[in-house]
């Protein structure tokens, strides 16, 4: 039997900008459906108030409810800034709700000690290093945490002008490499540019969106669901 995933989104990045997502899907689970959950303008919100609010944690939990209610098998969320509000949502759900930046940020941890999180937008920064934290506190770990935000760079490429996004993207990478073992993309909308980085910066760069959607796979297959 094969599975449906809800997707849940806080922008519409990945729904009408980059179907990188989509299309991992459809090479690593062929045979599950994803149904797209949006919020368009919650991300916007939580740039704007720089934090996350009661309110933008009551919407998440509406996407997540919402997916439940349409009979999904397993929640995934696409967005690294809502991270805090997906932890409320996970007891509210009686349903699996699997982080883009989970799988990532565990292998960062087992793999380094000095981590350097690369953003374009501010309100990923503190979700990110806050979960490299939880899972580096999971297995006994300490480390090191440099944040670098390419600021402005994420709304260039919503304006459609990728090169300059991917020259911002770029520098931001070659500052922060100085001082770490290893560089995480804290959005997934970074997640095409990691060899790039990884050539420039000569560190490893870890990205979200191709080990976030294994990890979905593996938690459909422990439940028996078809994936391929």
């Amino acid at each position: 039997m094969a599975g449906t995933v809800g997707m849940l989104h806080t922008s519409l990045v990945f729904v009408t900008v980059e179907p990188m997502i989509k299309d991992l899907f459809r090479e690593l689970l062929p045979r599950t459906r994803v149904i797209d959950f949006v919020d368009g303008g919650v991300l916007a919100t939580v740039q704007r108030e720089g934090t996350v609010s009661p309110a933008s944690v009551r919407r998440m939990c509406h996407l997540a409810l919402a997916a439940e209610e349409a009979g999904v098998d397993a929640i995934f969320s696409a967005c690294s800034s809502l991270g805090p509000a997906l932890d409320v949502a996970r007891r509210l759900t009686s349903l699996p709700v699997v982080k883009i930046d989970d799988a990532m940020t565990l292998e960062a941890v087992q793999s380094a000690t000095s981590i350097g999180v690369l953003a374009t937008v501010p309100s990923t920064l503190g979700p990110t290093g806050d979960l490299l934290r939880e899972k580096a506190a999971t297995l006994g770990r300490a480390v090191e945490i440099t944040p670098r935000l390419c600021e402005g760079a994420f709304a260039i490429l919503m304006d459609g002008d990728r090169e300059r996004h991917d020259a911002m993207v770029s520098e931001g990478a070659r500052e922060l490499a100085g001082g770490v073992e290893l560089i995480v993309l804290a959005q997934a909308s970074m997640a095409r540019l990691a060899p790039r980085l990884a050539d420039e910066t000569g560190r490893p760069v870890l990205s979200s969106p191709r080990s976030g959607v294994m990890d979905v796979a593996r938690l459909l297959a422990s439940r028996g669901i078809a994936i391929d």
